[in-house]
């Protein structure tokens, strides 16, 4: 997966069950980007135990071999109930609600539980773990320190530990793009969720029909927003990929690339296209015509990057 002009691009695969893995080998894909592993907890007619938990990731990371896999720890809440786990308060927003880092850092033993599984199932072996829906620093470093915890409680009883620990945040609320000088010097990875980064940029639900297509993924202040993003991850050496519908579509990722980024995570059918859009790609080119389109004030430059990529020959059909 390499552009024209030489730049090397990752493309990995979202995944959340071990059935997903065989779509490493069909694909070609560079690694597991994103592994949702709350839908181990979703189709569980119980909350699974830790050797369960142990046996299920272990599985993941054998399968995977020596292609990464990126654990995105316990995403619930929202439109992801656990039927076992009793519900709290009725939540107008749930979306905006009780989920993911703000649900695991008031129930820390269940986070606990997960970490300590994650450190026993690697092993020896390299271990990424990322931390969803961080709002502020402090939740990212709280969760950071839980998992050092474990990670020392697991050695101490002289269980192997990973060789290897990365540690990474997404990308998904607002408020945390004014603190990322804070943040990126304590991560080792970033991943932006484009999917929530959007809906709540603009602040609209995207599960509503009337909504669904109201704002584009290739609109000036997204791309802009991303562009930062990548600069900022750049200037701090920080890997940087983008997850989400975004990154599947080959029209999108050929802007994101042009803005800078060099991986991306996608649902396995789209790395076949993504990976041909990226290999008739000229990065340098799409770089000089995405940064004349990130001040404009228009609902979207898509015709643009479409004329752009049907003048240069570049495959965008998905």
């Amino acid at each position: 997966s390499i552009t024209k002009d030489g730049q090397e691009v990752d493309i990995n695969i979202n995944a959340g069950l071990l059935v997903d893995l065989p779509h490493l080998d069909e694909t070609g894909a560079s690694g597991i980007g994103l592994f949702r592993t709350e839908l181990q907890f979703m189709i569980a007619s119980s909350f699974p135990r830790m050797d369960e938990q142990v046996a299920h990731y272990r599985a993941i990371l054998d399968a995977a071999g020596e292609r990464p896999v990126i654990f995105r720890t316990l995403d619930i809440g929202a439109d992801k109930v656990l039927p076992y786990l009793r519900p709290g308060a009725k939540e107008d927003n749930p979306a905006l609600g009780w989920r993911a880092i703000r649900m695991a850092l008031e129930r820390p033993a269940l986070l606990r539980l997960q970490l300590r599984a994650l450190i026993k199932a690697a092993g020896d072996r390299d271990l990424h773990v990322m931390f969803p829906m961080v709002a502020e620093v402090e939740e990212f470093r709280r969760a950071r320190q839980m998992l050092e915890h474990e990670l020392e409680f697991v050695r101490k009883r002289g269980h192997a530990v990973p060789r290897s620990l990365q540690v990474g945040a997404m990308i998904e609320v607002p408020a945390l793009l004014w603190q990322m000088p804070a943040l990126l010097p304590l991560v080792d990875f970033i991943s932006v969720g484009s999917n929530d980064l959007m809906q709540f940029m603009f602040a609209y639900d995207r599960g509503d029909p009337r909504l669904v297509d109201r704002y584009d993924t290739l609109s000036p202040p997204l791309l802009k927003l991303m562009s930062d993003i990548f600069s900022q991850a750049n200037a701090y050496k920080v890997p940087v990929t983008v997850c989400g519908e975004i990154a599947g579509d080959p029209l999108s990722a050929l802007a994101l690339i042009g803005l800078g980024l060099r991986s991306l995570s996608v649902v396995p059918a789209a790395v076949g296209p993504v990976k041909s859009m990226v290999r008739t790609l000229d990065a340098a080119e799409a770089q000089e015509i995405l940064t004349q389109l990130l001040d404009r004030p228009d609902h979207s430059v898509r015709d643009e990057v479409e004329k752009f990529a049907i003048a240069h020959k570049i495959s965008i059909n998905t």
